[in-house]
């Protein structure tokens, strides 16, 4: 189970620092990876609550951050 927790935290920086590398997102690379692991936490609990998930830890992972980045207001930025 901790594994998971560290694994998700992991994979969700990559996701976020890759997201500001391609042009994806503007945010920052900072804010993009805090944005990814929240959002990663928020439905690795959820996961852990409900039972409900996407298949694989890591696929959760990697949704959840992208979903995290797609939902997170930060447009108005300059």
């Amino acid at each position: 189970m901790f594994l998971v927790l560290f694994g998700t935290v992991v994979i969700a920086g990559i996701v976020g620092y890759l997201s500001e590398k391609t042009g994806f997102t503007h945010n920052g690379y900072l804010q993009s990876i805090i944005i990814c692991v929240g959002g990663a936490f928020l439905f690795y609990f959820v996961r852990i609550m409900f039972g409900f998930g996407f298949g694989s830890p890591g696929m959760n992972a990697i949704l959840s951050s992208i979903g995290a980045l797609i939902i997170v207001p930060t447009h108005w930025r300059k």
